[in-house]
């Protein structure tokens, strides 16, 4: 058959218009989406803060609790057993998620902040006075007080990477700051409040390249970007689920096996132990070692559910659809008057953040509201980050797969009545 660029072209917008209809079809999955406010449709673009949850990962939860409610392991009794397979099947899906090289790597946690203070608290106990802490100045809270308190314990220091006026990490000073005595480097792998997608790969080179393990704070990541933990060469990869259209209160801490084997655990109780006596106590194999107590079986198994949903929408279609949303968005922002973006590195997530003229964040997420669009307000738990750029806040329109662009035209329409109220400001 003759090749006809023309026609090629032709074929390759077809399918890029099909896949987009495919995964706008997708927003009849999402029960909340029909919801109105203030009379008003749902707009809802606080996705950085908390995804909405499909259908099937609510089903799922509700099924744990309808047909399987029993504590997990050790139990002898069918629903035990049930239960078991289902939360362990979880973790099988949360391997293959992250392409982690064994399922013993997959720790079931609350969330990044709990897999962040874990590290920090385990591996963090062989830190000692002098030794020094690599994190960045676009972390999030999450991402930087765990560090303060291992310091705090041990005496080692915090070191920071500048951020750039684009929001993009100096990376000849990263190089420059790593030295002998740095222990750890702590990276977030998107930007919570500027969107900005960091090279994490090559960092982690550079970082392996003295000796150094990484901890990539994935929370803003894994909706957006498909994460292969062996091919970034991480050490440590920590996500939420509330994120990833999951369940809250429900998180994966990747590890490498020999890392977690070498750390003692964090806390105690059930099921991290495999004989206790008065005079000792021996620990569980990986990765039960740091699951102490009843897991959040049933937000587990929804997690399962979340990941295995967003796999079925395809990463692929998932990025190409939100960066024409971005793109967008991008465009009506740098054309409205008085809004001024904070965050426009060449690679980034789908996170718009800004400041209007002089009106306060808090004032512009309000009338947001009133007219149907949910944004998040603040500093986004990046305080350090907003006195870089100067601010106090910024308002953050954050996309999701299932937000489209009238969604994008709805945002600066309720934009425009901000202006309306306050004027040029």
């Amino acid at each position: 058959m003759r090749d006809d660029p023309k026609e090629r072209a032709a074929l390759g917008r077809a399918a890029v218009t099909g896949a987009a209809s495919d995964i706008l079809r997708r927003r009849a999955d999402f029960p909340i989406l029909a919801r109105t406010v203030d009379d008003r449709p749902l707009v809802y673009l606080d996705n950085g803060a908390t995804s909405q949850k499909p259908q099937c990962v609510i089903d799922a939860e509700a099924h744990y609790y309808a047909h399987l409610n029993a504590n997990v392991h050790r139990g002898v009794h069918r629903l035990s057993q049930e239960a078991t397979d289902a939360y362990e099947a979880a973790r099988d899906t949360a391997q293959a998620f992250i392409n982690a090289a064994q399922r013993e790597e997959v720790v079931f946690v609350r969330g990044t902040t709990e897999a962040i203070n874990l590290v920090a608290n385990s591996f963090g106990a062989r830190f000692r006075t002098g030794d020094e802490i690599l994190i960045t100045g676009m972390e999030h809270h999450s991402n930087i007080v765990p560090w303060q308190l291992a310091c705090e314990r041990s005496g080692a220091v915090l070191k920071v990477v500048p951020v750039d006026d684009d929001g993009e990490l100096d990376v000849a000073a990263f190089a420059a700051l790593l030295s002998p005595r740095t222990r750890i480097v702590g990276l977030t792998h998107v930007s919570n409040a500027l969107g900005t997608i960091n090279p994490v790969r090559e960092l982690t080179a550079r970082a392996h390249a003295r000796g150094v393990p990484v901890l990539l704070d994935g929370a803003q990541a894994v909706p957006h970007l498909a994460i292969d933990v062996q091919a970034l060469d991480c050490d440590f990869y920590a996500f939420s689920g509330h994120k990833l259209y999951g369940p809250t209160g429900t998180g994966v801490l990747y590890g490498r096996r020999a890392l977690l084997e070498a750390m003692p655990p964090w806390q105690g109780g059930g099921d991290m132990i495999r004989q206790v006596s008065f005079e000792r106590t021996t620990y569980n194999d990986l990765p039960y070692k740091f699951e102490a107590g009843t897991p959040n079986i049933a937000g587990a198994i929804a997690l399962g559910e979340a990941m295995r949903y967003v796999c079925d929408v395809g990463f692929d279609a998932i990025a190409a659809h939100e960066a024409a949303l971005l793109r967008d968005a991008t465009e009506r922002a740098r054309a409205f008057p008085g809004l001024r973006l904070i965050g426009t590195a060449r690679e980034k997530a789908a996170i718009l953040s800004f400041v209007l003229a002089d009106v306060h964040a808090h004032d512009v997420g309000s009338i947001l509201d009133h007219e149907g669009v949910a944004v998040r307000t603040g500093h986004h738990c990046a305080m350090p980050l907003m006195e870089r750029f100067g601010v106090a806040a910024t308002v953050r329109a954050s996309f999701a797969l299932y937000n489209t662009h009238e969604d994008v035209a709805a945002l600066f329409a309720a934009l425009a009545k901000v202006r309306e109220v306050f004027g040029d400001a």
